[in-house]
């Protein structure tokens, strides 16, 4: 494994069993073998079902490949222990495409509590959330509910509290699917922006325009194969929407 690869599958199966006998097992990803280097900005594209989700639960740990190895930020997720899991998921921002924030929170308690969680000093939390705020340009609504800002604020709030922790690696998965498409590309923007310092981004979606129109390494993936991998290519959107 290369010293810059973020991620890495080597020759991943993903099979999910039937539940009963009368059940047949579902290929669910095969014969995967791509890598992703740091610095990147990629999109993985796929119909709803080609094997999207897998992929990113496999990233995340939530599941374990079949055959083959998966590796993030250097480690080998085959390896890794249950209690090693929460450090593993420390060092990816993820943002989701339902935003998961704390309704009863504001904008500053909802990205702040992210740090709460894992312990870290009330004087840093209380630096490290203002200015993260600011990235996503939302300083003017750290007071405000969930429910008195728009889905594009809230989608920038979700990314505030994947940014905080400073993740070398951040995965947005589906995450303009409940925005407007003006919004979305404003999303895309400041992940763009976010990626020139250095971060690894990685965005899950079936949005085929959305990838051509920022031009960057597309990984596609159909029936659990990569079919693809290069920059998103023309007069496919058939059948990738």
């Amino acid at each position: 494994m290369s010293t810059t690869d973020m991620i890495r599958f080597e020759n991943v199966k993903k099979i999910y069993t039937g539940l009963d006998s009368k059940s047949a097992d579902i290929v669910a990803l095969h014969d995967v073998n791509l890598s992703i280097q740091k610095g990147e900005f990629v999109f993985v594209l796929g119909h709803s079902g080609a094997g999207k989700s897998t992929f990113l639960k496999l990233i995340l740990r939530e599941e374990k490949a079949t055959e083959g190895r998966v590796f993030v930020n250097g480690r080998d997720l085959s390896r890794i222990r249950p209690r090693e899991i929460p450090y593993l998921r420390r060092g990816l921002g993820v943002v989701f495409q339902d935003f998961r924030l704390i309704p009863s929170m504001t904008a500053y308690e909802n990205v702040a509590f992210a740090m709460r969680v894992t312990n870290i000093p009330e004087r840093q939390i209380k630096r490290r959330v203002p200015y993260v705020l600011s990235l996503v340009g939302l300083s003017g609504k750290a007071h405000s509910l969930p429910q008195e800002l728009s889905g594009g604020e809230q989608q920038r709030i979700a990314l505030a509290r994947a940014l905080v922790h400073s993740p070398p690696i951040i995965i947005a998965d589906e995450p303009t699917g409940n925005i407007d498409p003006e919004l979305s590309i404003e999303i895309m923007e400041l992940l763009q922006a976010i990626n020139s310092l250095g971060t690894t981004i990685v965005v899950v979606t079936h949005e085929h325009e959305l990838a051509a129109r920022f031009k960057k390494r597309t990984i596609m993936i159909d029936h659990g194969e990569v079919v693809d991998d290069g920059f998103a290519p023309h007069g496919r959107e058939a059948a990738y929407l």
